[in-house]
């Protein structure tokens, strides 16, 4: 577990290359096009579900730009957590916790959902419950949440506004230096967009033949034997691929699904948000890809391995309701896959295929504060221009902190 510290360690200064990173890279054909059979009714193209908006392309100056943002520590009350703090690179953008630990030490309330992929979720909308309308309202909300970084907007701007390594960013990306919340949000929504995963073993097999379903040179006979089961079910009605479509192995687009997990918890997921009784406890689906980098599985963390999902799916699927089309059996009964030894063995074998270790590892999507430490020497308050153009009272910092202690205590006080 992470200690919580009132600060964890010293700040740092990011260290960028001279030329910025391809964020932009391009996709590979089994991405851009659909390669399965008309039987395979549920299946896309990857790109059919891509929910970049066509005023938010992925740039290069974007994307490093969101990359200081993503790891700034500063844009915590206490300087203790960043968005990487609950996603972390190692761990496939996700949490290897089972709820994240917020920066007072608090618990996040459900499992932090991988980012991989995240460009490819058809509706666009985010969080477990489909809270957020798109990533770029999304990206705000754990700045602003008490529990995870606890920083009001205008603040988090005045924060970014006075540090000396942001403006040369802001004016790469924008083309000038001027920061706003709207930008903070473009930023980060564009890094998170170029965690696309494309260097697996999965990959490295799927350019050597023409389709998803011919075996891959590349993969031992168990691997090959767990890649048909998930596409083809071995002879059953379903397949893992009737929920989990394209080969960038994420959710159907029509959204939420409930796999038949025990609701004892009193989470109804995105039945909070929309209020149609069709949503209750239907949760969003991340990507497969990196899997095996980001256990624990499920919205609450419940599955401590990809052995203890294919149990779940193998004999423990409940009926319910809101149970998703493909596990429900004609007679309203959940659909029970009943893997023999052998097939769940080969399941494992062919999600692990799926870990991209260079999206875990490559200095591209890694913590660039890395540079020279530096003093926060003490803090003034003066007038910077906000959003609007008005002059709005800022923190600018140095030293001692004292401010930034009072005010987040005063905020706490007021939520007692």
């Amino acid at each position: 577990m992470r200690e919580v510290t009132a600060q964890d360690e010293p700040l740092r200064l990011p260290v960028l290359p001279d030329v910025p990173f391809d964020y932009d890279a391009e996709l590979p054909a089994y991405l851009l096009e659909n390669n399965f059979g008309p039987e395979f009714t549920s299946q896309n193209a990857a790109i059919d579900n891509d929910n970049t908006p066509a005023d938010n392309p992925v740039t290069d100056a974007g994307a490093t730009l969101g990359r200081v943002l993503f790891y700034d520590r500063q844009l915590s009350a206490n300087q203790t957590t960043s968005c990487a703090s609950c996603h972390l690179q190692a761990a496939g953008f996700s949490d290897p916790e089972i709820r994240s630990i917020g920066l007072s030490g608090g618990r996040t309330s459900r499992h932090s959902m991988s980012l991989v992929n995240a460009r490819f979720f058809e509706p666009g909308t985010f969080f477990w419950d489909t809270r957020a309308p798109t990533l770029e309202d999304q990206v705000l909300e754990p700045i602003v949440d008490p529990l995870e970084m606890d920083m009001p907007l205008d603040e988090a701007v005045a924060v970014v506004g006075a540090q000396d390594y942001y403006p040369p960013l802001f004016e790469a990306a924008f083309g000038d230096e001027s920061v706003s919340t709207e930008r903070i949000s473009l930023a980060l929504a564009q890094f998170i967009r170029s965690m696309v995963s494309v260097d697996s073993e999965y990959d490295r097999g799927r350019v050597e033949v023409d389709g998803p379903l011919e075996p891959f040179p590349n993969f031992s006979t168990a691997e090959n034997a767990g890649k048909d089961l998930f596409f083809t079910g071995g002879g059953r009605s379903v397949s893992c691929a009737s929920c989990h479509v394209s080969e960038a192995f994420v959710n159907r687009p029509e959204g939420v699904g409930n796999n038949g997990l025990d609701f004892g918890g009193g989470d109804f997921g995105a039945f909070m948000v929309t209020n149609d009784e069709a949503d209750l406890t239907r949760f969003k689906v991340p990507s497969l890809r990196s899997i095996a980098r980001s256990a624990p599985y499920m919205h609450d963390g419940r599955f401590p391995s990809l052995e203890a999902v294919v149990q779940h799916y193998s004999s423990s699927v409940r009926p319910h309701p809101s149970l998703s089309e493909p596990l429900r059996n004609p007679d309203g009964s959940a659909f029970l896959f009943q893997f023999t030894q052998v097939e769940g063995d080969s399941l494992v074998a062919f999600l692990n295929t799926l870990t991209d270790d260079g999206l875990a590892t490559s200095e591209k999507w890694a913590d660039p504060f890395t540079g020279e430490v530096f003093e926060v020497a003490s803090a003034s308050v003066g007038p910077l221009a906000d959003e609007s153009g008005g002059a709005s009272p800022v923190l600018v910092f140095g030293g001692l902190l004292f401010l930034v202690v009072a005010g987040t205590l005063i905020r706490w006080m007021r939520r007692r």
